[in-house]
């Protein structure tokens, strides 16, 4: 399966996103590889400051060829996750031709809402060639304690797209594990933030596997 993780919008934690799923994914004895497809590199800049090897594979690939040359590249892979760049370009547009699942992470806030509207836009426009395609909403970054979670769930159904249901909260171990090249599996591992991301990555593998 390839899952590409996409927002225009910068500060939703794409990239975070990005490398928690991959890093849940290969905690179920799966070849995992992430795609960084971002130009900025940062799960690039990730990897390079582990003091180990993550246990996926993480690769750069920032062009708008990621269509034609990623089938290859992803032999041997259980799973793919891409981190796309964070406009909307043609290097979007590869992504979401060749991936399976298009998760999109958004920010429970109004101006959070609103942005999705071009990344949505292609989705709608690739399904027409890619029937197969699925796609989905990511609440991230959710305050805690707040019922701004449930709120954009609903501002998020004009899109008639669905908003899957395992929220990840805005939480400091995130920070924390990144900065050191690690992830909340690593550093905290049965803290709500781990368990947040092993839910996330539960229902993903139950709606689109």
């Amino acid at each position: 399966m390839i899952i590409a993780v996409l927002n225009q919008k910068g500060g939703v934690g794409k990239t975070t996103l990005a490398l928690h799923l991959t890093a849940g994914l290969a905690s179920l004895d799966t070849r995992v590889l992430l795609v960084d497809a971002d130009p900025q590199g940062s799960a690039r800049d990730w990897a390079a400051v582990r003091q180990d090897a993550p246990a996926f594979t993480v690769v750069g690939l920032d062009r708008p060829t990621l269509h034609r040359d990623l089938p290859e590249l992803a032999t041997g892979y259980d799973h793919v996750v891409i981190d796309g760049p964070p406009r909307v370009t043609d290097l979007t547009r590869s992504a979401i031709l060749v991936a399976d699942v298009v998760l999109i992470p958004v920010q429970p806030s109004p101006l959070d809402v609103w942005a999705c509207s071009e990344v949505v836009g292609l989705i709608k426009e690739a399904s027409v060639y890619k029937e197969t395609l699925q796609s989905a909403f990511v609440v991230n970054r959710k305050i805690v304690g707040t019922a701004m979670g449930r709120d954009v769930t609903q501002a998020l159904a004009a899109y008639e797209l669905p908003v899957l249901a395992r929220q990840i909260a805005q939480r400091i171990a995130f920070a924390e594990a990144l900065a050191s090249g690690q992830t909340v599996q690593e550093t905290a591992p049965g803290s709500p933030a781990a368990e947040e991301i092993a839910a996330l990555v539960n229902e993903v593998l139950e709606q689109y596997q």
